[in-house]
């Protein structure tokens, strides 16, 4: 049986309708002109930052504030969110709008031009960043679905974003909610050099978020990349190379530290070989201990269970809460007596990473310098301990992450795999390769990002030594 010319012309037509799940559909719309009071997404923003209130409504007003879409859902590192800043290049402020939609980016992608009525909704800060959405007791809830044209103004503009380049140490209120460009950037090393390369969010212990380590090589500094666990790039291998990132800055879920979101791996431009990862030290093992004490310490002055300090120790915290301290240990490690410990597990903390740095050691005066210490663990499992050298860092605690750090890679610490009730010596380790007149060691401790797979270090018997 033939089917009739108008089923054929009506199948070529729906047939021709079909696009792929990532397509916006050519939607041809004029300009349109706003109504009302016109505010800058600054002032909306300031409106609570100047009120003793946690959360403050926009009831009965006229007033509107425009922005550019930065978010989009289209892979899934989104949701229900529509993030926008108040200019396409060198924006000055950004908000965070929660919507109970799917499928946003067909509506509002990246660069769509918006405004944005305030009458009926309410600002507060969620997750450490400014939100808006519905009144709900002392907080907000998602804009519905069905109200959602009411507030949101869609122009035809749609505008070429522009990400803000700055340095990861100026990252601060200012900028978050904002599109912003980290140049020189890298995965910690840690994250894709060696057996196994970290996907963005899919490996075993990732749960709700993957947390990548970034580094950026001049300026130096440290940030975080959060992906979730739901996004459709969360398996896909980080990238081994360095180049540039885009993305939004944000807080993490307790409003810990600063992290930066993605769209899609498109915002991740790698494409540079190089990296800066540290220098490594192998200036040899000694045989002996030299004779001339430059610095010890066996902590035994140490208060228990209160955090290191003097003998012209540095601990210093820069993510996290846990810091390192002085610990007697009661079980199988319980005749070493009182040593240093680190230890994330349980601590609520998405991340943890800690620095126990030595005085200035002197390289100028003294010949073959040499250090030894001992560590032991209570299960490592996926947490890290790096001993490394500087000499460049001045001694103030905010600098420590733009010092550069070498690895000193002959000193042994403790592996997952040894027996965590025993004490490991690290070797006598030289330091006479080390170009500098002095320098600082430290002891710094990397958590898994999963704090119930974060481990457990201890560190005792430092000795640094010379002929």
């Amino acid at each position: 049986m033939k089917l009739p010319c108008i089923y054929l012309i009506a199948s070529f037509l729906l047939l021709g309708c079909v696009t792929s799940e990532f397509e916006i559909p050519e939607t041809e719309r004029p300009s349109v002109t706003p109504e009302g009071t016109e505010i800058s997404i600054t002032a909306v923003l300031n409106s609570l930052r100047q009120s003793s209130e946690p959360i403050i409504s926009f009831d009965a007003t006229d007033t509107y504030f425009t922005g550019y879409v930065i978010s989009s859902d289209v892979a899934g590192n989104f949701y229900h969110e529509l993030i926008v800043q108040d200019a396409a290049e060198n924006p000055t402020a950004g908000i965070t709008l929660q919507l109970n939609a799917n499928a946003l980016y067909t509506q509002y992608e990246p660069g769509r031009k918006i405004y944005v009525y305030l009458d009926g909704l309410a600002l507060t800060t969620e997750n450490g960043v400014l939100q808006l959405g519905i009144r709900d007791g002392n907080g907000i809830t998602e804009i519905p679905n069905s109200v959602i044209g009411n507030h949101i103004l869609r122009d035809a503009e749609v505008a070429q974003l522009v990400p803000l380049p700055i340095a990861i140490s100026e990252f601060s209120e200012t900028y978050e909610n904002i599109l912003i460009q980290l140049d020189r950037a890298q995965f910690n090393r840690n994250e894709v050099l060696g057996s196994s390369i970290k996907t963005y969010a899919g490996e075993l212990t990732d749960e709700y978020d993957g947390i990548r380590l970034l580094e950026t090589c001049e300026p130096r500094g440290r940030t975080l990349v959060s992906t979730s666990t739901f996004s459709k790039f969360k398996s896909v291998a980080l990238p081994t190379g360095s180049g540039t990132i885009s993305g939004i800055l944000s807080r993490d879920f307790y409003d810990d530290f600063y992290i930066l979101r993605i769209n899609t791996t498109e915002a991740v431009v790698f494409e540079d070989t190089s990296r800066c990862d540290p220098e490594l030290y192998r200036c040899g093992l000694a045989e002996a201990e030299g004779t001339t004490v430059l610095f010890a310490d066996d902590f035994s002055e140490q208060s228990r269970n209160n955090p290191i300090e003097g003998n012209g120790w540095t601990n210093f915290v820069e993510y996290g809460v846990q810091a390192w301290e002085a610990y007697t240990a009661t079980g199988t490690n319980a005749s070493q007596g009182v040593s240093a410990r680190i230890d994330s597990y349980q601590s609520g903390d998405a991340l943890s990473v800690c620095w126990l740095i030595t005085p200035a050691i002197d390289l100028a005066t003294t010949t073959n310098v040499r250090l030894r210490f001992e560590t032991s663990s209570s299960f490592a499992d996926g947490s890290d301990l790096e001993v490394l050298f500087s000499s460049d860092w001045d001694g103030d605690p905010a600098m420590i992450t733009q010092a550069s750090w070498a690895i000193l890679d002959e000193a042994f610490v403790i592996r997952d795999l040894d027996f965590f009730g025993d004490w490991y010596s690290s070797g006598i380790v030289h330091l006479s390769c080390t170009p500098a007149n002095s320098g600082y060691i430290a002891f710094k401790y990397t958590g898994s990002t999963q704090e119930a797979f974060d481990g457990t270090y201890q560190l005792d018997n430092i000795s640094i030594t010379a002929d």
